[in-house]
């Protein structure tokens, strides 16, 4: 790959990012814009401009966007219309902010003129992928620069010697080993490394950031209602707010309750398994309530259906194929199903649970009519059942009857 002559690094303005602008600065002569995104992450960002700024990045060339509504808008909802859960347990709080954090990239490159986008994920993890795959889906052409993968800062100590090399502010907390390293979002926290490296050993209760303790949660259990309108909520108790107001909202009710809280080892696309701490308060909530305005308004062969794809679908986001034509095809078929996902739930929360309790909707194809012990009026003839049975029945009628046979 030639050297590139501009490059948008996707920057936090951390340690770990920090030393990568000035490694590509040194490393290729080559200029460098700056991408910082407000994913709901919780933290300021006007640091991470003005040490840009020192980094010696001219004002024009540092992009910090709010793109928090367009993140959960576009892809957090979608794929809670999916009930995406990879491996049956992980809300996929990591894996579903990287293809838009890669679309701001590759857009700023073209703004900007620049040929090539960086990143700082390791090349152990996941997030290299995530990166890399979207970016190429949306410009085969553009170069993607992974540091961790060029450079010999192959250690903490030479990260540090590097950083006061080229005048890199340090804070102190980092000149030690860090305990663990964190990723936020407005969807979910997730924290790996470290003191959380050994499987076998409980997490230390200073991991968890937007979760109180289940056991400290309120001894009072709290209800909230969610309104959906084709599959995505826009109300909590009865108020109609945005799409991240409601995520915030809702982290902040399941984070009182202790809700959303996971220890998962996971297997890696790359190969490796992993040991990770996740919160998803909020999207806990979500999950919950969308499952229960489903149970009421869909039908059960669409239903049974994308619950047969949603591994597929989850394990196509985790692998970074957000932009993939069969991730699209896929989201068609969802989309599809959730014209009529529209109603109302009360969940109940309490010392870490989160339960459906109550649901309702204009479009429910639940028939009190028809489920009822008592009279029907004629709404369902019980012994249209034995006919329904007796068909049902007979291919297994005869397969024991020639297994009888053969056996005698």
């Amino acid at each position: 790959m030639s050297a590139p002559k501009k490059v948008v690094l996707a920057y936090s303005g951390g340690l770990d990012t920090s030393i990568i602008l000035k490694w590509l600065q040194t490393e290729y002569g080559c200029e460098v814009v700056t991408f910082t995104a407000d994913l709901g992450q919780g933290e300021e960002l006007d640091p991470a401009r003005e040490k840009a700024v020192l980094l010696g990045i001219k004002p024009e060339n540092i992009f910090i966007e709010d793109v928090r509504e367009e993140f959960v808008r576009d892809f957090v909802f979608p794929m809670f219309r999916a009930n995406a859960v990879y491996e049956g347990l992980y809300l996929l709080g990591t894996s579903i902010a990287r293809p838009l954090i890669s679309k701001r990239l590759v857009e700023i490159a073209a703004m900007t003129g620049a040929d090539a986008v960086a990143h700082g994920a390791t090349g152990k993890g996941n997030d290299q992928v995530r990166f890399e795959l979207s970016a190429y889906a949306l410009n085969p052409e553009i170069k993607v620069i992974a540091p961790w993968r060029e450079w010999d800062l192959s250690s903490r100590t030479k990260l540090l010697a590097f950083a006061e090399e080229n005048q890199i502010p340090i804070a102190k907390d980092k000149r030690g080993e860090a305990p663990f390293s964190v990723d936020a979002n407005l969807l979910h926290t997730s924290s790996e490394g470290k003191v959380l490296e050994n499987p076998g050993e409980e997490a230390p209760d200073y991991v968890y950031q937007r979760t109180v303790a289940p056991e400290a949660a309120p001894d009072t259990p709290e209800m909230v209602e969610i309104t959906f309108e084709r599959g995505d909520a826009v109300a909590i108790n009865g108020e109609a707010m945005s799409p991240a107001t409601i995520l915030t909202k809702l982290n902040e009710l399941g984070g009182k309750h202790g809700c959303g809280r996971l220890d998962f080892v996971e297997n890696r696309f790359v190969g490796m398994k992993s040991r990770g701490i996740y919160e998803t308060p909020g999207g806990t909530l979500l999950l919950e309530a969308h499952r229960g305005i489903e149970q009421i308004t869909l039908d059960s062969g669409a239903g049974h259906l994308k619950d047969s794809i949603m591994p597929r679908y989850a394990e196509l986001i985790y692998n970074g194929f957000w932009f993939s034509p069969e991730r699209e095809m896929l989201q068609a078929l969802i989309d599809k199903s959730q014209e009529h996902v529209s109603g109302t739930v009360r969940l109940k929360l309490y010392k870490g649970s989160v339960n459906t309790v109550a649901r309702w909707s204009d479009h429910s194809l639940y028939s009190e009519a028809h489920v009822t012990f008592e009279e029907d009026a004629g709404a369902y003839d019980q012994k249209d059942a034995q006919g329904f049975i007796q068909l049902n029945a007979l291919r297994l009628k005869l397969l024991a009857a020639r297994n009888r046979r053969v056996k005698g």
